[in-house]
């Protein structure tokens, strides 16, 4: 399975350049403000050095006192001035973090539905949670953070340097060391935070999957093989952050050893000054100090560093959702509809054989089709060309002489309306959910919709459309978010409507009801419906049967049964009748003598 790109270095700092352009005076304001403070911070260690030459040179307590209120002083304004800068620091990121998360939302619905489903959940999911978390953490107290540090040690060691620049030079000891291993960390921690992101997404991918399929699983007794696969995601990311670690020990371990050699340093070249008499005392403590005030914001940044590299690794990976290429604008869809034709359509997944082989298909406007066969015959990849979800490799769709995939994408989703059986339920109320099909539609229209498709619960609900669905709200189960989703379509009212299994999850009596009342409803609107229950081909204009990828039959109900063929083999299966005694159209119930809980297709190619 292939993954969402990730952006490059260059397209991160360039991202990362625009983020801070867009609001450039607030980025002013936290530099000259952190600045400040961190020149306030300076004074107090310089005062402290002035106090102790003047006390050599015998000076009395009210000199003192009035150096220890500058002390006092400059403390407070340090204080007020840093909280301000945090605090602004603190908005800019807010608001910064708002417009990322934004910005991802919106590369995120202009991703292709091929594109998303080839992925899967878990990358995409990783991107929009942890990732996005990451970047918004990074640049909310990161980013400030490196700011201040590296305002102040600028600012500390030029204080250095204008004491005596021998003791400035001293003081950078410790540096090559510090560099050094900094170079090399970087060079290695953003692949392996990217390698720990992308271990991270397989394993979301792998658990995910499990617990959506938890019912097959359980099933099909493959627990173990489901706990064997999520253990080996475990073990990868695992691996990747043991990685990650590995880097960091080393990475620290050098940079707290360096720490001692600056000061040590200091000492012996200030002493030897002292010596000579070419410092005083004042200025050899005030330097040492400087050096020990430089330690905090020193491992500040380092520590920082680190967590930049996460959220650099992050933003690289949500700035890939925006690289994918969004669909192109195509034309209008044609008035009036048209008929959907199909030539010669052929279509394969990745680089894997054919799954359709040559599908020559007419649709008139308002007829309704029926397509069915066996598991894998290829009927849902149909499904997806028609509605222009995937583009056929060879061959053509197109909709009054249009091809489906050149129409507009926004346009063609609302005029060709695909319908599965895999159904989302938003968090908000029920009128919220409806609404994303017909946002003018007023409370009659909602009401009407829910009344077509028989969700009867809908009016039981304690706040009727004001009642909150979700997590922790009412949950709906599988048959009642279908039935909203088949309220959203009749509330659409689409030109074309494709049905994939679209009641697969409603038991045999409230499908056939709701079924009959869509066709109602959608009645003079073109219908395809993938068919796993055959009373829906029985009500059908024209039955498909698709066989390995080809159409091997098509026709009415009545004249696949008269030619016995595939079709005619299925209809005897569902009514678990003799094939001898099966000839011409029956149209005796499926359901005699059975119970609801057998009111399943017994061919196993149904199943």
């Amino acid at each position: 399975m292939t993954g969402l790109p990730v952006a490059d270095r260059g397209t991160v700092r360039r991202a990362v350049g625009r983020l801070l352009r867009r609001d450039r005076r607030t980025v002013v304001l936290l530099l000259v403000l952190h600045a400040a403070a961190a020149i306030a911070r300076l004074a107090p260690p310089w005062l402290l050095g002035v106090i102790i030459d003047r006390v050599a040179a015998g000076a009395g307590v009210a000199t003192v006192d009035r150096l220890a209120l500058a002390i006092v002083g400059a403390v407070v304004a340090q204080a007020l001035l840093s909280r301000y800068a945090q605090y602004a620091g603190h908005r800019f990121g807010e608001r910064a973090v708002a417009q990322l998360r934004e910005e991802f939302v919106r590369s995120t619905l202009r991703l292709p539905v091929s594109v998303v489903e080839r992925v899967g959940a878990g990358d995409l999911a990783t991107r929009s949670s942890v990732d996005v978390s990451t970047v918004g953490s990074t640049v909310r107290d990161v980013v400030p953070t490196i700011v201040i540090c590296t305002v102040q040690l600028a600012l500390l060691f030029g204080a250095i340097f204008l004491l005596h620049p021998l003791l400035g030079l001293a003081a950078l000891v410790g540096l090559p060391s510090i560099g050094v291993v900094t170079r090399w960390y970087l060079r290695r921690a953003s692949p392996a935070y990217l390698a720990e992101g992308a271990a991270a997404a397989d394993l979301t991918e792998a658990l995910t999957a499990t617990a959506d399929g938890a019912r097959t699983v359980e099933a099909l007794r493959l627990a173990d093989d489901r706990i064997a696969h999520g253990t080996t995601r475990i073990d990868r990311l695992w691996q990747a952050r043991r990685a990650t670690l590995a880097l960091r020990t080393v990475f620290f371990t050098v940079v707290e050893a360096s720490y001692p050699l600056p000061v040590a340093a200091v000492l012996l070249v200030g002493g030897y000054l002292l010596h000579t008499g070419t410092v005083a005392l004042g200025a050899v403590v005030a330097a040492t100090l400087y050096l020990q005030q430089a330690i905090e914001p020193l491992d500040r940044l380092l520590q920082w560093t680190e967590q930049a590299q996460r959220g650099f690794a992050s933003y690289a990976r949500v700035l890939g959702v925006g690289l994918v290429p969004p669909e192109p604008p195509g034309g209008a869809f044609p008035p009036g509809g048209g008929r959907l034709v199909v030539r010669g359509a052929r279509f394969s997944y990745a680089d894997g054989p054919d799954v359709l082989h040559g599908i020559d298909l007419d649709v008139a406007p308002g007829e309704r089709l029926a397509v069915v066969g066996p598991s894998g015959a290829g009927k849902s990849t149909l499904a997806r060309l028609l509605a222009g979800v995937d583009a056929p490799r060879r061959g053509s769709v197109s909709v009054g002489g249009c091809s489906v995939t050149d129409l507009d994408p926004a346009e063609r989703r609302r005029r060709i309306a695909l319908v599965t059986q895999e159904h989302h339920v938003f968090i908000g109320s029920l009128r919220d959910n409806l609404a994303f099909a017909a946002p003018d539609a007023s409370d009659e229209r909602m009401r009407a919709a829910l009344a077509t498709v028989g969700a009867d619960w809908s009016a039981a609900l304690p706040d009727g459309l004001d009642t909150l669905l979700g997590d922790g709200a009412r949950q709906l189960g599988a048959a009642e978010a279908q039935q909203l989703a088949l309220a959203r379509l009749v509330l659409a009212d689409p030109h074309t409507l494709i049905l994939d299994e679209a009641t697969a999850a409603l038991d045999p009596t409230t499908a056939r009801r709701t079924e009959r009342a869509l066709a109602a409803v959608l009645a003079e609107r073109t219908v395809i419906a993938i068919a796993h229950r055959l009373n829906t081909a029985h009500d059908a204009d024209r039955v498909a049967v698709l066989e390995g990828g080809r159409i091997t039959e098509i026709g009415s109900h009545h004249d696949l049964l008269r030619a016995g063929g595939a079709y005619a083999a299925l209809w005897r299966s569902w009514h678990a009748e003799p094939r001898d005694t099966a000839s011409g159209d029956t149209e005796r119930p499926h359901t005699v003598g059975r119970t609801g809980a057998d009111r399943r297709p017994r061919h196993p190619d149904l199943a």
